[in-house]
Order: C-alpha cells, then structure tokens, then sequence
C-alpha cells in the first residue's frame, strides 16, 4: 500500500471509530446512520436507516470511502490489533458481535474500551491479541490495551472484517454502509467519512 494511501486509510479509520475528528476534536463527534444506500443523486444520498427511517445525507466533495472486506477468525492472531464490538458477559468477559482488523498503518487507533452505540449495552474494544486459545465453540481472546486486557469469546458465526482503500463510486444503491454525519446550523447531515460493505457485506460494526 503506497504510505500516502495508508496515511489516508488510517486516518479514515481513526476519524470513524473515534467519537471525535480531527477538526473537532473539542466538539462532540459525528454520529453514525447505519443503513442501506436507495438513490444517489451527485453528491447527495437517500439512505434507508437500519430503525427504517429515511435519511438525507449529504457528502463532502472530498469524502473519504473505506471498504469492509470479508476475512476469517484465522487472521486474527497473537500481535494482531483489533476492533471487537462486543456485548458484557457475566463473567467480565466481552461476547464478541463482530471483529474488526486494522492496518498496521492504524496500530494505536483509539486504543481502550468504551461503551458503543450498536445495540444497547454494547462496548467497543481497540487492543492487541495477547493469546488466543482454541474451544469448542469458536475461540477465546486475550486482549490488552493500555490501562488494561479483556477476555473475549469468538464463535464461528463472527463477522470479521478488514479495512481496505475504498471509493467514491462504491456509494451506489444497495451499498450497505456506516455513514458518520453531522448536523449543519439547518438541519441537514453532511459527511465526510463513509464505511461501505463489499460484496453485500452490512458492516457489522
């Protein structure tokens, strides 16, 4: 990957599962439209939002696109940093809703844990794979982060993804994506950062 390309992705990265931008960072940070993209017109989308309402967002002219591809539990490994939204579990573990792997390019990203706006309850974890050990039933992780480690359960059906260089004309109808938007002074939503799934994936994050 060319460094201005990574430079770019990691950035985007950053700014997506941060709750602030770098332009604003003293500011509340954008929220995100997870949905599903209906009409494209220009610079403008008509997104049906995932509680099924309509959204009208429209895209900064420099808006920066990332791709979510398809991986497998086999690439996340000891060394390996990674994104796992999860869910508490009794006993102080975190039950893993999907798994996201960054670039080496991103090590460090927003590393921590912290509540996250998926589901109710959910939490956010940016940390480095420590041990994994096989089970029945998926696998476990060790993750450590800096004021502290995790132990996160894996099942087979976790959607795992990576983040790849992504582009504008990927926002076309059906697209499925996490959109961060903020409001304008009149009402509108305006975005300058958008995760798309590819090959019909529904970012899981």
């Amino acid at each position: 990957m060319p460094d201005t390309t990574a430079k770019l992705l990691a950035v985007t990265v950053t700014c997506a599962l941060l709750n602030v931008s770098p332009a604003a960072a003293q500011q509340q940070g954008p929220s995100r439209i997870r949905g599903t993209i209906g009409n494209v017109d220009g610079n403008n989308l008509t997104v049906t939002a995932r509680d099924g309402s309509t959204q009208k967002i429209a895209m900064a002219s420099d808006v920066v696109v990332t791709g979510l591809v398809k991986t497998t539990l086999a690439d996340v490994k000891p060394g390996s940093y990674i994104g796992i939204t999860g869910m508490p579990q009794a006993d102080g573990s975190q039950k893993a809703i999907a798994i996201h792997i960054f670039p080496e390019s991103a090590r460090g990203t927003a590393e921590g844990f912290r509540q996250y706006d998926l589901r109710p309850s959910s939490t956010m974890t940016n940390a480095t794979v420590a041990q994994e050990v096989d089970a029945n039933d998926g696998k476990s992780l060790s993750v450590k982060y800096k004021d502290g480690e995790k132990t996160v359960v894996v099942s087979p059906d976790t959607p795992i993804v990576n983040f790849v260089d992504g582009a504008k004309s990927e926002l076309k109808a059906g697209a499925k994506i996490i959109a961060f938007v903020a409001k304008q002074s009149d009402g509108t939503l305006s975005s300058k950062r958008v995760l798309v799934g590819r090959d019909g994936i529904t970012p899981p994050m």
